[in-house]
């Protein structure tokens, strides 16, 4: 007899709460219909350039599309900043 192997249904993208650098949460429900561009960042990379042209993407499609920016020090040492500076 095999045993039953059910598995909890995926969650959703849009059941995840985001913390943000001022402390407050992102309801992904309310970007519900957008479609959403996760960016993983580092401040100090030679690619920031790119963040101009991320903000304009953001600019140009923002009825239907946000960006999101997650800094992250994985990029070595490159992303040693805090939320103050």
């Amino acid at each position: 007899m095999k045993a039953d192997t059910k598995q909890a249904p995926p969650i959703s993208i849009y059941d995840q709460p985001l913390k943000l650098n001022n402390g407050t949460q992102l309801n992904l429900r309310e970007l519900n219909g957008k479609k959403i561009l996760f960016v993983n960042t580092a401040s100090d990379c030679g690619y920031t350039g790119q963040y101009e042209e991320l903000q304009q993407l953001q600019n140009k499609y923002a009825a239907t599309l946000i960006v999101i920016g997650f800094p992250a020090n994985d990029f070595a040492e490159q992303e040693t900043r805090n939320d103050g500076r």
